[in-house]
């Protein structure tokens, strides 16, 4: 069951200046005055008009191809902002930056979309016993958001209640539809060859729901966490497992991974969307879109080579 909190914000949560995080003023022209629904990042905003339709305005903080885990808010980002009706945050640790906007004026509630999920742990690096904060990466984890994301609704507008219930069957109903299509598509990789290297540790939640092994460069997104000692232990786990090739996502740079490839004798595979969409006219502007770039690229590097020989 959900828990929603209530923050007190002085200068309301900021969102970027872009068509898809640009916040419109309720009260400036009249022209639009829905409830307004501010999401920490992209792929909660998608989620959250999927379950809204037009009852309610949703907004994100970040724009498409922000780094959200050590996301730094401009001064004009904080000049544009406006009242929220409603925050929605990941949560497990994943936007502690959110917090610096919480001050003494005005109360703004807040849903954590992972509340009372079992999280993944992070095992054997210094954030180890930490929990991972990507449970959206799999579709199945993604249904609970979904069910947060109509309960904190109905909430906030009670009127609107059947409507979002309605919706969020429907989402949770592709999200199913989507896992099926997802464990088709990766039905080809061979047991040998499920292993799935990244740079973050963002896929824990996919790799044991679809029965993959996963290595990385680092548990949680920041570059200055690259160290020779990471990089030979990847480059050695390549090896040994010869596994067909490494990949990396879009909010960080792949050059790191690149050199794992190079000395482990693997391809580079592409980047994967985790922690942010692309832009609409892109190949990742919705989470369900996401996960279907993502598992093609996985199984384009992974099977390629058993697909070949058989």
């Amino acid at each position: 069951m959900r828990q929603m909190t209530t923050l007190a914000v002085g200068l309301p949560l900021v969102f970027a200046c872009s068509k898809q995080g640009d916040l419109s003023n309720k009260s400036g022209n009249g022209s639009d005055d829905r409830p307004i629904v501010l999401t920490t990042f992209t792929i909660l905003a998608d989620m959250a008009r999927q379950v809204a339709g037009d009852r309610l305005q949703v907004k994100s903080i970040t724009k498409p191809g922000a780094e959200i885990h050590g996301y730094e808010p401009s001064p004009k980002d904080l000049e544009q902002a406006s009242g929220a009706d409603l925050i929605v945050e990941n949560g497990l640790g994943l936007e502690l930056w959110a917090r610096r906007f919480v001050q003494s004026a005005g109360d703004v509630p807040t849903v954590t979309l992972t509340e009372g999920m079992q999280p993944l742990l992070i095992e054997g690096d210094v954030y180890a016993g930490k929990p991972n904060p990507h449970a959206w990466m799999s579709p199945l984890r993604a249904q609970g958001y979904v069910d947060q994301l109509v309960d904190a609704f109905s909430d906030l507008d009670p009127e609107g209640s059947q409507i979002y219930r309605d919706n969020g069957k429907r989402y949770k109903f592709q999200l199913k539809n989507l896992d099926t299509e997802l464990r088709n598509l990766l039905a080809v990789i061979p047991k040998k060859q499920r292993v799935l290297v990244s740079c973050e540790g963002a896929f824990s939640y996919l790799a044991q729901d679809y029965g993959f092994d996963e290595a990385y460069l680092w548990p949680v997104n920041a570059e200055s966490q690259i160290t020779p000692r990471r990089m030979a232990r990847l480059i050695e786990r390549v090896k040994r497992d010869q596994v067909p090739a490494v990949f990396c996502e879009t909010t960080v740079s792949d050059k790191a991974q690149r050199e794992v490839a190079r000395a482990s004798g693997a391809r580079f595979g592409g980047n994967f969307y985790v922690d942010s969409l692309s832009k609409r006219n892109g190949p990742a502007p919705t989470l369900l879109d996401l996960q279907r770039h993502n598992v093609k690229l996985l199984r384009q590097g992974l099977a390629a080579s058993s697909e070949k020989s058989s």
